[in-house]
C-alpha cells in the first residue's frame, strides 16, 4: 500500500489517540513547517491570541467551536465534533466538505504526510500552550 494512504488508516486504527500517539504517527519537527500555512490565521504556544481564526492549543480532545472569545460560525458551534486524531485528518483534507458552512475558508492539505505531521505537531500543545511530550 502507498505511504501516502497509511496516516488516516494508522489513525483509525488506534483511536481514540492522544498526543503522544498522535506524534508516532506523524512528524512534529515535519508538522511546524506544514503548520507555516496555518499561521496566517491560527496560533499556537503560551502567547497565542484568537486570530482570522481561533488559537490551537489543546486542540485535541476539545469540542469544535469551544476556544473562549472566538466567534465561530453557527455550522462549527454546532457540529457536534470533538478533535480527535480521526475528525482532524478528515477536517484538514477538506474543511468545508467536513463541516458546511464554516468560516474557515483553506481548502484543505492534500497529503496524508502532511495531514499526519500537522496533526503530531499541534499535539504537543496543552491548553495554555506549553509543550508536552507524554
Amino acid at each position: 500500500m502507498k505511504a501516502r494512504y497509511l496516516a488516516p488508516i494508522i489513525a483509525a486504527a488506534y483511536l481514540p489517540l492522544g498526543p503522544a500517539q498522535a506524534q508516532e504517527i506523524g512528524d512534529p519537527e515535519q508538522g511546524a513547517i506544514v503548520f507555516k500555512k496555518c499561521a496566517t490565521c491560527h496560533k499556537v504556544g503560551p502567547d497565542a491570541r484568537n486570530a482570522v481564526g481561533p488559537v490551537l492549543n489543546g486542540i485535541i480532545g476539545r469540542t469544535a467551536g469551544t476556544y473562549p472569545k472566538y466567534r465561530y460560525s453557527k455550522a462549527n458551534k454546532e457540529s457536534g465534533v470533538t478533535w480527535e486524531v480521526e475528525t482532524l485528518t478528515v477536517y484538514l483534507r477538506a474543511p468545508r466538505e467536513f463541516i458546511p458552512g464554516t468560516k474557515m475558508p483553506f481548502a484543505g492539505l492534500k497529503k496524508d504526510e502532511d495531514i499526519a505531521n500537522l496533526i503530531a505537531y499541534l499535539s504537543q500543545f496543552d491548553a495554555e500552550g506549553n509543550t508536552v511530550m507524554e
